[in-house]
């Protein structure tokens, strides 16, 4: 068997291609900048893992692997080319997985994770063993990939660098599609093309494209695929779905029932808001294509406790409950912030600690996300998660809390955003600890202090 080096390998997306190999009987090195739960999780199943990086900890592997992330100067991509070790992405690992599967590939600009997740409960619980990997950790076993028996592989499809198009599904899934990722395609124009792409390889292998019928950008894409001959589902609440969602929300869940080819299939999730009851469809449209059951697959749905940083419940202290969700899009917040809101109390305050991600978004959506974030009754936006970027000048999170209309506050230092929230709460308040960055440690900091 070959040897894989993966720099990263702590990653969401580069630590499940790492399990994955490993359960097949890979060897696999990796480098990580730090330590973490993940990294131990993978030396536990047999990875040899270093922290920081260094030229020599690709020598001796086959092939190196890297995600969109790692900078062509890192040393270790640097002694492997010097060696001559084949250097890949991540996403061609990933096919390489999916070979001899039929699988399943979820993409969108937003909503790949929870419904990825749904999915694989859902096939699950219809006594199915799938393959999966996801950019995210289920909530019930903290996993994030799988090896199953199965003939199924179920993929998360990140539309984010273009890698969603070396994958030829027979199961195609698109959320929702518009503007995103600008800093790798330039234009709305060029996001559309490659969905519109990534439709056309379903096509080509007679599978079946399912498509949020609700979203604009996808409708379009999903009925331009049916004109050229692909197999589109579309759902969701409008008049042009096949799969009619009526969706009512109760408490912190949501009941859904979906209208499809005669049939009715009723079923409740334990996750707020509209959206996740669309993900919910997508999710049982997708688990019955391969041949899942449906009561069983409605048992997973029902079943599903979500999926880590996704609306998830961090904790609750003085009658203040804290959550925590990855929304780095001005599309993401909305949905969160009006799930957020009709699970309060009308008396009681959302508040938000909004981390904005890459300096990029925060220019090209800076006005998008005050009108976001002016959904809550009080905002704190913190600087800007660089993640790859170099910054930009003027760009900081101050862009962004200047146009917010609500109670807002610019706290440039990371460390004053605890205390500043824990004066204002009250009980029967929530908190939500936003974006793609390190704002997801501010959860537990935050219930610490308001038990003291």
């Amino acid at each position: 068997m070959s040897t894989y080096h993966f720099i990263g390998i702590g990653g969401a997306g580069m630590s499940g291609i790492a399990r994955i190999m490993l359960s097949r009987g890979y060897t696999v090195t990796g480098s990580d900048a730090k330590e973490s739960s993940v990294v131990e999780a993978l030396r536990a199943h047999g990875a040899h893992v270093f922290i920081g990086h260094d030229g020599s900890h690709v020598e001796g592997a086959d092939t190196v692997v890297v995600s969109s992330a790692i900078r062509h100067t890192n040393p270790e991509i640097v002694r492997a080319e010097e060696l001559g070790i084949p250097v890949i992405h991540r996403s061609d690992a990933l096919a390489t997985l999916m070979e001899g599967k039929r699988t399943i590939a979820i993409a969108g600009t937003h909503g790949k994770t929870t419904t990825t997740s749904m999915t694989t409960v859902a096939l699950q619980a219809a006594g199915k063993d799938p393959s999966f990997a996801i950019g995210g950790q289920l909530s019930k076993t903290g996993t994030n990939a799988h090896a199953g028996s199965g003939d199924v592989f179920i993929a998360e499809a990140d539309e984010s660098d273009g890698s969603f198009l070396k994958y030829r599904p027979e199961v195609g899934v698109i959320t929702n599609a518009e503007a995103d990722h600008l800093d790798h395609y330039g234009s709305w124009e060029r996001v559309r093309e490659a969905f519109v792409e990534f439709g056309s390889h379903v096509g080509n292998m007679g599978g079946t494209l399912i498509v949020c019928a609700d979203d604009k950008g996808a409708a379009s894409i999903g009925r331009e695929a049916r004109e050229q001959g692909t197999n589109v589902i579309l759902y969701g609440e409008s008049d042009i779905a096949d799969a009619r969602v009526n969706a009512s929300t109760h408490g912190q869940g949501v009941s859904v029932s979906i209208a499809f080819e005669g049939q009715e299939y009723a079923f409740d999730i334990a996750l707020p808001g509209t959206y996740n009851a669309l993900n919910a469809t997508a999710a049982f449209l997708s688990a019955r294509a391969v041949g899942g059951d449906p009561q069983g697959i409605i048992q997973g749905l029902e079943s599903f406790t979500g999926t880590r940083r996704r609306f998830e419940l961090r904790g609750i202290e003085k009658g203040v409950r804290v959550y925590d969700d990855y929304a780095h899009h001005p599309t993401e917040v909305t949905a969160l912030l009006t799930a957020a809101k009709k699970v309060v109390d009308p008396s009681n305050k959302v508040h938000v600690i909004f981390q904005p991600h890459l300096f990029t978004r925060t220019k090209n959506f800076y006005r998008e996300f005050a009108r976001a974030l002016s959904l809550a009754d009080d905002v704190i936006v913190l600087d800007v998660f660089p993640a790859r970027e170099d910054p930009i000048p003027g760009v900081t999170g101050e862009l962004i809390a200047r146009e917010v209309t609500s109670d807002v506050t610019y706290v440039p230092a990371f460390s004053d955003a605890v205390p500043t929230v824990v004066e204002r709460v009250k009980p029967g308040d929530i908190v939500l600890t936003v974006g793609a960055g390190d704002v997801t440690i501010l959860g537990p900091e935050l219930l610490g202090a308001l038990a003291q």
